[in-house]
């Protein structure tokens, strides 16, 4: 667990600052937080949190997906946003899974570290070794953040929900929100045959409204590229994502093998910068 990375986390139960022991983490208040074997620790809110977030076999379809390289170019466009204007010195990256995404950013940023939230501690064990200038914390995003006031240049938000009140509260004055969300025609090759959750018409419109009263926009940028993907990596790009939650296993694959093999897919996604005013 990095030191400066640590400096950046808020004891979940109190607020206090957080600081390492021998086992883990220990706030000035007294509460202890263990780390996990596979390097994670997690700081939930007193009763702990209802959503556990994606499952162990999401996670691996994930892991695979990126580490085949298909979204180089989506971490790349983020890491340009993320340092356009300037260079940051500490990144949270929020439902920031794998930690892949946040691993793309440090490799162009030497003297910053990261931290990931997310809520599944599937992914939170393999976030734990993504990069050895980062951390993994499991935390429930949609609560108050385990995060220390105004602690964070850099907040990422990589296909996961927002928190705009959360935001703003841990980033430093002149800090910036980067999110980045499917265009209308992300993965338009794989909706209609596959039968995948479509983009809200009204996405725009929806994450206006829910950074508009805490932060304001600075820019948005946008990715396009077509991909090349055989069957298994159509499989595996379906299965890290929410339509793994509406599709069972014998009709996807039913689906999928009624596809050109391999099949051109194109990926559209708007990077957005908000800042704190």
């Amino acid at each position: 667990m990095p030191p400066a990375a640590v400096r950046l986390l808020a004891c979940p139960v109190c607020g206090a600052d957080l600081g390492t022991d021998p086992a883990g983490l220990r706030c000035t208040g007294g509460h202890a937080f263990d780390r996990a074997r596979q390097g994670h620790v997690t700081l939930l809110p007193a009763g702990g949190s209802p959503h556990e977030g994606d499952s162990a076999a999401m996670v691996a379809d994930r892991a695979g997906f990126l580490a085949a390289g298909h979204y180089a170019g989506v971490t790349a466009a983020l890491a340009d946003a993320v340092l356009a204007p300037g260079r940051p010195r500490t990144v949270l990256d929020v439902g920031g899974g794998t930690g892949a995404h946040l691993a793309g950013v440090l490799d162009r940023v030497p003297d910053a570290v990261g931290v990931v939230l997310d809520a599944s501690r599937y992914a939170a064990r393999r976030a734990a070794r993504s990069h050895p200038r980062a951390m993994a914390v499991v935390a429930d995003t949609w609560a108050r953040w385990p995060v220390r006031d105004g602690a964070l240049d850099r907040v990422l938000v990589v296909f996961a929900p927002r928190n705009g009140a959360e935001t703003a509260r841990v980033l430093a004055a002149g800090g910036r929100l980067v999110v980045v969300t499917p265009a209308a025609d992300h993965l338009a090759e794989l909706v209609g045959p596959l039968g995948l959750l479509s983009v809200d018409p009204d996405k725009a419109g929806r994450l206006a409204a829910g950074l508009g009263p805490h932060l304001q926009p600075a820019g948005t940028a946008q990715h396009r590229e077509r991909l090349s993907l055989d069957h298994a990596a159509v499989g595996t790009l379906v299965g890290m994502g929410p339509h793994a939650r509406h599709l069972t296993g014998d009709v996807l694959a039913t689906r999928i093998a009624a596809l050109p093999d391999p099949v051109a897919v194109t990926v559209a996604v708007d990077v957005g910068t908000w800042r704190r005013p």
